[in-house]
Parts: C-alpha cells; structure tokens; sequence
C-alpha cells in the first residue's frame, strides 16, 4: 500500500464523531418537546416532574457532548486516519455551511449555559439521571429565574428552527443534488453507499 493511499482523507466521519451528532440531534429534540409537552401537564404530576427530571439530565448530557465535540474535531482532523476530506461543493456553499455549524455551536453552548444558570436561579438540587447531583458552581440571584427562563425558550425556538433549515438542507443534498453531504453522517455503510463522482 502507498503512502499516499494509507494518509487518503475519509469520505465518512468515523464512528465517534457520528454518535456525538446523533446524540447532540436526539438530545435537542427531545429537550424542546419534553419543555412543551409538560407545559400542558398539571403541576406536580408525576409525569410533569419525570420529564422536567429527564429534560434537565438530557441538558446535562448536551453539555458534556458540547465539550467533548469540538475538542474531538481540532484531535481528529490532525490525525490523518481520522481525517475527513471536505465536501465538493461550491466555495459559497462551503462558506454558508461553516457559518450555519458557527452559528449552531454558539446557540448550543448559550443554551446549556442559560439552562444551568436556569436550575442553579431556581435553588434547588438537580441530578444527572439520578446517579448524582450537580453542585453550585454559580450563586444566581432567584429574581432572575424568570428572565433566564425567557431567554432559555428563545435561544431553544432559535436553535431548533436552525435544526430543522439544517435538516432540510441536508435531504436537499442527498434527494436533489445527490451528493454525499448526508451520507458522510450515516452509519449505514452497505446499505447506503457512497455515490460514485460523475
């Protein structure tokens, strides 16, 4: 084998970088469902107090993700079994998806942000799955609570009208454009095979 075919980029992520993308789609989806289902369910239901348990475990997990994903792509990308060759689209194609991932970034880490200053307003304990509780880092004055709640559900409408143009954009490329922009994030690898170039 040569050289220059053992250090070829791959055409598909590697397997960590897929569940870190399924997890962080997963997890905000069921964040902002579980906040507006339990909405129209009854204080102090057991399923109200369920879903606001497994709502802020999910946040906990998005967060520990949030770290974990970027650190992982500055590792991967400099090593070259890891390695992903960048998508052959037009240059301004590339420049609207950089900007769109940014933007995604910026809105989850503002979300994970508000919702532990959220919790930590509200002072009470709050536990990841029921394995163990998260401590104070950070004194919030309780008079904020429903400030950072407001900014918390607007940051969550902005950021899931944002998954969706993404998601959108993605069934573009593979149904219109027939590119391999989503099948490089599929773990489905006999059963949908990368398009050849034409």
């Amino acid at each position: 084998m040569s050289v220059s075919t053992r250090h070829k980029p791959r055409q598909r992520y590697d397997a960590f970088s897929m569940t870190l993308h399924w997890i962080t789609a997963f997890s905000v989806i069921f964040l902002f469902a579980s906040a507006h289902i339990w909405e129209q369910l009854e204080k102090g239901t057991p399923l109200r107090k369920g879903l606001q348990s497994w709502h802020i475990s999910f946040g906990i997990l998005l967060a520990l993700v949030m770290i974990v994903r970027p650190l992982w792509r500055f590792y991967s990308q400099r090593q070259s079994h890891l390695a992903v060759a960048p998508a052959e689209n037009s240059k301004l194609m590339r420049i609207m998806a950089h900007a769109v991932h940014g933007l995604m970034y910026l809105l989850l880490f503002t979300q994970v942000g508000l919702g532990f200053l959220f919790r930590w307003s509200q002072q009470e304990p709050f536990s990841f799955f029921g394995l163990f509780d998260v401590p104070t880092f950070i004194h919030v004055d309780t008079a904020l609570r429903h400030t950072l709640a407001g900014l918390h559900n607007n940051v969550a409408w902005a950021l899931i009208v944002l998954a969706g143009a993404h998601a959108v954009a993605a069934l573009l490329h593979h149904y219109v454009l027939r590119d391999n922009v989503l099948r490089r994030m599929l773990p489905l690898r006999d059963s949908m095979p990368l398009r050849e170039d034409k």
